[in-house]
Formats: structure tokens, C-alpha cells, sequence
């Protein structure tokens, strides 16, 4: 709260000058600012205004990504449907299997198709693959399901995931073992 009341007090002090910025004399100074230029003529000034450099920055980036971009993508889009034009239906020749682009009427829809989406047949069988491999997977969680009931149904302890311990530490404890044995005596 310290922080608010810290951003507030600028905005409390200029609300004491308000009614005076807003005298007409006041609004006229603040809105013919200018700076007198060199020579003593009087016409030679510059009127403060405040700076038009992003807007100008913007405006520039439009147009250049706008001839850059969607001019080019104009002129393929006319000159394909002037000069090249729809498909037309023709009898299919007889041993011809047509590709699957072929079946597109647009010439940039030809395009797409070819070059840039899978074809319906390649769609289905990826998702056939996919199929497939969820299958795969239920089946091996069903198999081990059936290993870890076989395993508490046996009491097998040792399985895929049995961690042997090391072996040296094993060591050192039966020879403290073997010590405290044979200094005991029994």
C-alpha cells in the first residue's frame, strides 16, 4: 500500500493547478508552442509537437511487408487463374492410375496437394500405425499385469526390476559379523 500512495501524490499536488492550466491563457501557451529559429526576422520557428517517429516506423513496416508478402502471392494467384485456368474432366486412359493431386479443380490447390499435404491414402495408413501401436502397448500392459499376478501368486521376488546390492558392502558387514563373533567367544 506504501507504493500506491508513493504513485499517488504526483497526481494529488498537480490537481491543486488544475483550474489554473485550464485559464485560457494557459491553454492557448500550451497549445502555440514554439521555438523561436535564428534570425531576428520572426517567421522563422518550429512548432513543438511530439514525435510521429513510431507511427512512421509502422507505417513503413506495413508497406514493405505488404509489397513484400501479399503483392507477390496476388500476381501467382492471377496469373494461375488467367493463364492456366481450372481442370478440365477427361476420360481416364485405360492402365492409368491417376495421382491424388489429379483430383484437385484449382491449380494452387494442385499444388498444396502435391507438395505440401499427405495424401487421404497416406492419412489412413498413419493412422492405422497408430492404431497398431496403441494395440501393441495395451497388450504389453495386459502381459506384464499378468507377470505381476504370477509373481505374488508364486511369491517370486526376483523380476525385471530386482536391484542386486553391492556386493562390497556386503562383505565388509559379515567380516564385522565374523569379528564380533569371534571376539564374543561363542
Amino acid at each position: 500500500m506504501v507504493g500506491w500512495s508513493r504513485m499517488l501524490s504526483p497526481a494529488a499536488s498537480f490537481a491543486k493547478y488544475r483550474a489554473v492550466l485550464q485559464t485560457p491563457a494557459c491553454r492557448n501557451a500550451l497549445q502555440q508552442q514554439m521555438r523561436r529559429m535564428a534570425g531576428d526576422h520572426g517567421h522563422h520557428h518550429m512548432t513543438i509537437k511530439p514525435s510521429r517517429f513510431q507511427w512512421d516506423k509502422f507505417k513503413d513496416l506495413m508497406h514493405f511487408y505488404v509489397m513484400l508478402g501479399l503483392v507477390p502471392v496476388t500476381g501467382l494467384v492471377l496469373y494461375s487463374n488467367i493463364f492456366v485456368g481450372p481442370a478440365q474432366l477427361a476420360e481416364i486412359p485405360e492402365g492409368y492410375t491417376p495421382k491424388h493431386w489429379e483430383y484437385e479443380r484449382h491449380p494452387i490447390s494442385r499444388f498444396i496437394s502435391r507438395y505440401i499435404l499427405n495424401s487421404e491414402q497416406q492419412n489412413y495408413e498413419k493412422s492405422l500405425h497408430y492404431l497398431y501401436e496403441e494395440n501393441e502397448k495395451a497388450q504389453i500392459r495386459l502381459l506384464e499385469d499378468e507377470v505381476r499376478r504370477k509373481m505374488s501368486e508364486r511369491n517370486d521376488y526376483q523380476a525385471y526390476y530386482y536391484r542386486p546390492s553391492v556386493a562390497k558392502y556386503h562383505r565388509v558387514s559379515k567380516e564385522a559379523a565374523d569379528e564380533l563373533e569371534a571376539l564374543r567367544g561363542d
